[in-house]
């Protein structure tokens, strides 16, 4: 079985997804774990909750790596859970996992983004922060708008509350070289966007998608080691150790 854990990075993934691979909500702590109680042999990690719930953690991704199970990320919350998995197996794909492994980009509030619920397409109410930078990247290396430009947009990006950075706000904010510019690289942005985040989330979906639905060999380099907490939370569990 293959289960991929996705919403708003991918609002359209009952559309375009393999109908061999079951569709999750984002996922919050215990829901791999879950997974594996499904039956699963493979699971993607595109969006995951925070805030208000507990987090994937990172204990369960390792259980699951230590029992043979694929596990990848990418584009959001997985991208995130890849870095910090990888050395263990954990499979990271796309550009923003490749940022978080590299130390180019650190800060988880990165890849967050405040949107609709489920019934509304998962309607973007801000835009992640990685999605702002490849598009200033793009804007830039065309000419459309200037390296001291890019440089303001940029550096005003990065000092915005994620719930607060959107297009809009951020051309009308920003300590740009000609304010007289604020509509025109408004319009440049929001004309240009670049997606980042659903680049990256179709990126894992073919992985997924070409990766055969059998367990695989556990990691031989390492051992799960349960601790307190883990037999705290899943002690009902028949595959807790």
């Amino acid at each position: 079985m293959k289960i991929l854990f996705v919403g708003p990075t991918l609002p359209d993934a009952a559309e375009i997804v393999d109908p061999a691979i079951a569709l999750r909500p984002p996922a919050q702590q215990g829901d791999i774990v879950g997974a594996m109680e499904e039956g699963a042999n493979v699971i993607g990690l595109i969006d995951g909750l925070f805030e208000n719930v507990a987090p994937v953690w990172h204990k369960e991704i390792l259980f699951a790596l230590s029992k043979g199970v694929r596990v990848y990320g990418a584009a959001s919350m997985g991208a995130l859970r890849a870095a910090e998995c990888a050395a263990f197996g954990m499979v990271g794909i796309g550009r923003i996992f490749e940022a978080y492994a590299s130390g180019a980009v650190a800060d988880d509030s990165a890849v967050a983004q405040i949107h609709g619920p489920a019934e509304l397409g998962h309607l973007p109410l801000s835009e992640p922060l990685v999605n702002v930078q490849a598009t200033l990247r793009a804007l830039a290396e065309t000419g459309a708008i200037s390296k001291a430009e890019q440089a303001a947009l940029q550096t005003r990006a990065e000092t915005m509350f994620f719930k607060s950075l959107t297009y809009r706000s951020l051309a009308q904010t920003a300590d740009l070289p000609d304010p007289a510019r604020r509509q025109v690289i408004f319009d440049l942005l929001r004309a240009n966007a670049v997606n980042q985040k659903r680049i990256d989330g179709l990126e894992l979906l073919r992985a997924i998608s070409d990766w055969p639905d059998e367990p695989q060999q556990p990691p031989r380099d390492w051992t799960f080691k349960a601790n307190s907490l883990w037999r705290f939370a899943f002690h009902r569990l028949e595959i807790a150790p």
